[in-house]
């Protein structure tokens, strides 16, 4: 008997026990408890309702509404030839074949310009619109720019059609609430939400681009879709996401409106992107490059030489120089200066705040157009004149203006003079100065092959090791 009781004693301690360490560790941890002070046992409530503005709850319904009706389905069409049967590739029978790409894009005037990205597009025979409310249309193409992957497209439509207004991106803030809204998985008018996780983000490592990256759910599909403010206001182009799987794990990237809508005003008023430069040379600052250049600075751009005859020479910027600031922008590495310069064209006037040798300065520097360019193994491109093209039958290309003193010899003795063109650099189609860059960067600045047309209308390929 004794037995007996002393095993229920302490069987019944042991539940109590058990019971008591369940309620401690499982369900008071799974409350939520307000912060405590442990000194002086106050208690500081924690306000779970985000406030924008001086306070003002956030509320996104407003953004979406003005937004989704603006965000079209974009459907490209691309013919190709390829083997349907093991008979068709016996006897050599290719079949047409339709291959379908989607995206989405955004409308941005009530006459029915829209905008979308280069890729979503790029190769199409035809391409298909479809709004918010299953109308479609039939795309022109008006132009594109494949170095900040942004393309413009055109439907006609019996009315005026609803549109998003471009924000300012350079505006937005770290932290600040966005939305993304497009057609992922072909999920038409899709809304998530996030924040400006970042900005003038380089995915590429080779200082050519300036993204604005979010933590706003994007996924294939969003591709050319809208990032808006909570006022609806265009702050950027879904673009790329950082992903290992092909969806979306965290993070996705945007061109910054104000970068989108250069590029649309550039390619309605040109046909192509007039890019406005500088004229300096040199990189972002870090410690390591701060130790290297014997400056006390680790943010900004350090100016290792300035070119002969540009804005900046006339200026008076100087080797040595630290760019901190460009029309009141920020400059801490070499995407800042980049994306702001996309933003601007030529004879454009910046105030550039610089430091040198620890005092600061303000200039105004008058930016130029880029029309050169020295490509070493081959000299200087130029554009050329529609006459220059004219008396050779060709559409595009960049006029060689100077040979390479190192292989002069080898292009004279092979009938390449100055006068003759450049038609393509790595298979890409040469139409400008920023084509030529786009091919030089397909392969880390080198060249593994030119198209020429000498000047007397022979057309020759080479290719180098």
């Amino acid at each position: 008997m004794k037995k007996f009781l002393t095993l229920v004693c302490v069987s019944a301690l042991g539940g109590a026990l058990t019971l008591g360490a369940y309620k401690q560790f499982f369900e008071d941890s799974s409350t939520p408890k307000p912060i405590e002070n442990q000194s002086s046992a106050s208690i500081f409530p924690v306000n779970l309702t985000t406030s924008v503005n001086g306070g003002t709850n956030v509320d996104f319904t407003t953004a979406a509404d003005k937004t989704v009706h603006s965000v079209v389905h974009v459907k490209n069409t691309t013919l190709s030839k390829g083997y349907t049967s093991f008979e068709d590739l016996f006897f050599g029978r290719p079949q047409q074949q339709e291959q379908i790409g989607t995206g989405s894009g955004v409308i941005i005037s009530p006459d029915g310009y829209i905008i979308t990205n280069n890729h979503v597009i790029d190769g199409a025979q035809s391409i298909e619109i479809t709004t918010n409310d299953n109308k479609t249309y039939d795309a022109e193409l008006i132009g594109t720019d494949p170095n900040t992957d942004i393309a413009l497209l055109k439907i006609e439509a019996n009315g005026p059609l609803k549109y998003t207004t471009f924000g300012d991106s350079n505006s937005v803030r770290i932290g600040e609430w966005v939305l993304a809204v497009g057609n992922p998985f072909n999920l038409n008018s899709t809304v998530t939400a996030g924040i400006i996780s970042a900005k003038s983000r380089d995915l590429s490592g080779r200082n050519t681009q300036s993204f604005i990256q979010t933590d706003a759910a994007v996924n294939p599909g969003n591709s050319g879709g809208a990032l808006v403010n909570i006022n609806g206001e265009l702050i950027g182009i879904n673009t790329a996401i950082s992903s290992q799987t092909g969806s979306y794990i965290g993070y996705s990237f945007a061109v910054p409106s104000n970068i989108a809508r250069k590029v649309v005003e550039d390619l309605m008023e040109f046909g192509n992107v007039q890019n406005g430069i500088l004229g300096v040379i040199g990189g972002e600052l870090n410690g390591k490059k701060a130790r290297e250049y014997n400056v006390d600075q680790t943010e900004g751009f350090y100016v290792t030489d300035v070119q002969t005859g540009t804005g900046a020479e006339s200026a008076g910027i100087q080797k040595g120089d630290i760019i901190q600031r460009i029309d009141g922008v920020t400059i801490s590495k070499f995407s800042d200066l980049k994306g702001f310069l996309n933003t601007k064209s030529p004879e454009d006037q910046v105030e550039v705040d610089i430091l040198r040798n620890g005092i600061p300065q303000s200039l105004m520097v008058t930016l130029e157009k880029l029309t050169s360019i020295d490509i070493p193994i081959i000299g200087v491109l130029q554009e050329p004149t529609r006459e220059a093209l004219d008396s050779l039958d060709i559409d595009y290309g960049l006029q060689v203006s100077e040979l390479s003193e190192t292989h002069r010899k080898d292009w004279e003795s092979d009938g390449v003079s100055e006068g003759s063109f450049v038609t393509e650099i790595n298979d890409v189609k040469i139409n400008s100065i920023n084509d030529a860059q786009r091919a030089l960067e397909k392969y880390s600045n080198k060249v593994l092959r030119i198209a020429l047309v000498k000047n007397n209308g022979e057309k020759v390929v080479y290719r180098f090791r």
